[in-house]
């Protein structure tokens, strides 16, 4: 089954220096249709405005993935870690028993990211943060694995998840399969572009759940950066 999630169905919110909109009901009041799919709670596109940010705020029991679409983000918590987190480049955080961190727009142009958020698979548990770049040329044709929570997922950054977040490039007339089983999950966005999935045409920013299928297969209609969770 395919579930089509249009940018324009997705809830939204404004608050001048950040513009979200979200792939996944965040409220009682949200869209109905746009539930989690299992571990998979939340994907938020989220805008800051230049000099906009998080102020310090706390997380725990949470595997939180950034994905960086445009810009950079300025990180620190905690924990004593500081970075910089280019376009390209992923971040991840376990919020484990407790973890503070504040971010913001470091650059000079609009920032643009993913925040996808997971459960772990259990409670608790050191909180921990990373980040590394993935170079989109070396995600051209195939679909690399970003973060995992699973054993033998060398070069991915750890999440406590089960679940996988990849990306891909893929040029236009190019094809890309991605295996699943019918008891797995997936959740798949255009983040420029234009596809097809499995006979589908989605448009860039869309999202599309997958729920019994045994593959996504993706046509590109124009040069198309994709970002998707095998979510168990």
């Amino acid at each position: 089954m395919l579930t089509h999630r249009r940018w324009e169905s997705l809830d939204r919110a404004d608050h001048g220096w950040l513009r979200a909109k979200y792939h996944f009901a965040v409220s009682a009041g949200g869209n109905p249709a746009h539930a989690a799919l299992g571990p998979l709670i939340v994907w938020n596109d989220d805008e800051i405005a230049v000099g906009g940010g998080f102020p310090m705020h706390g997380h725990r029991d949470m595997e939180i993935v950034t994905y960086v679409r445009q810009g950079l983000v300025r990180h620190r918590d905690t924990l004593g870690s500081e970075g910089t987190i280019h376009a390209g480049d992923v971040q991840v955080m376990s919020a484990g028993t407790g973890i503070r961190h504040t971010e913001f727009n470091g650059g000079e142009v609009p920032l643009k990211l993913y925040q996808i958020w997971l459960l772990p698979r259990e409670a608790g548990g050191e909180p921990a943060w990373g980040t590394k770049p993935f170079p989109r040329s070396d995600r051209s044709g195939r679909f690399v694995i970003l973060a995992s929570g699973f054993d033998g997922d060398e070069g991915a950054l750890p999440i406590r998840a089960d679940a996988r977040v990849l990306g891909a490039m893929a040029k236009a007339g190019e094809s890309l399969r991605y295996e699943l089983s019918p008891a797995r999950r997936a959740y798949l966005v255009v983040a420029s572009g234009r596809i097809e999935v499995n006979g589908e045409p989605v448009g860039p920013l869309d999202g599309v759940a997958l729920t019994n299928v045994r593959a996504a297969e993706i046509t590109a209609l124009e040069d198309s950066e994709l970002v998707m969770v095998d979510a168990g």
